[in-house]
């Protein structure tokens, strides 16, 4: 009797060693994507992670950041950049699965200042004088060099003739949130970023929005990841859903596709 009750527990822990591996193993994925993502996606990986129990961990940063990240190895499994160059770089270096690439959503960008600066009303075109403006503050921005929303910046003030003037005001951040919180915490007299972030800094007012066809069209591509797990498929899918285009529209984000459910 003795012996056969060992023998029984031993058949329970091997069982058990060879089914718990599997419940401990939970499904996730890794997302990179750009800064100004961060409180829609926050939401919609909350609610596909509900639908589905596939668990999402997101990290945010300039898309450039993330572009280079993911060549140099990094483990992600979806890329949302903010622009149509740096999905460009990282599908030039073979990390990007381009089958699985999509234009997904569409912004604006809008001069901020601070909540309470005496500012207000900019109107926005040719020959606008955005040095004169900030006086003897700086305006705030991604590096135009890098972030895209320093990109489009700097674009649209080359084109509205007020760039020259106004470059030595400008303090680069290396995203889009960081140009945001320079001036949210009055660091910064006047910042340029999309229309999206300034609506989620109750920090900030917008003054002026910059007219479309002062800069490239801003767009926002999203694709899985050559390495990428079987489930950023679902993931993928369920962005292009109206359940997420209706959160996306919610914070001010165009969608550029057709829903697909």
């Amino acid at each position: 009797m003795y012996r056969l009750a060992r023998t029984l527990t031993a058949l329970v822990i091997l069982c058990g060693a060879a089914v718990s591996p599997a419940l401990a193993e939970d499904k996730s994925i890794t997302v990179f994507a750009a800064a100004s993502m961060k409180n829609a996606l926050d939401d919609i990986d909350a609610a596909f992670t509900a639908k589905t129990g596939v668990k999402v961990a997101a990290s945010y940063a300039a898309s450039s950041t993330l572009a280079k990240q993911i060549e140099q190895g990094a483990p992600a499994d979806i890329f949302l950049s903010a622009d149509t160059d740096w999905m460009d770089y990282a599908t030039a270096r073979k990390n990007i699965n381009e089958p699985t690439r999509v234009n997904l959503l569409g912004n604006s960008i809008v001069l901020i200042a601070p909540k309470d600066s005496k500012i207000d009303n900019v109107t926005i075109g040719q020959g606008f004088d955005l040095a004169k403006l900030a006086g003897d503050g700086k305006i705030a921005t991604g590096d135009v060099k890098a972030v895209p929303v320093g990109k489009y910046a700097k674009a649209a003030l080359e084109k509205l003739g007020a760039w020259q003037a106004a470059e030595p005001k400008f303090a680069m951040a290396d995203s889009v949130r960081a140009a945001l919180t320079l001036v949210a915490r009055g660091e910064a007299a006047l910042g340029i970023v999309y229309s999206t972030d300034a609506k989620v800094e109750p920090g900030v007012k917008i003054v002026g929005t910059f007219p479309a066809d002062s800069h490239p069209p801003i767009i926002y591509p999203v694709a899985a990841t050559t390495t990428a797990k079987p489930e950023a498929a679902e993931y993928l899918a369920f962005l292009r859903s109206s359940s997420a285009k209706t959160v996306l529209e919610k914070y001010g984000f165009t969608f550029l596709m057709r829903p697909t459910s």
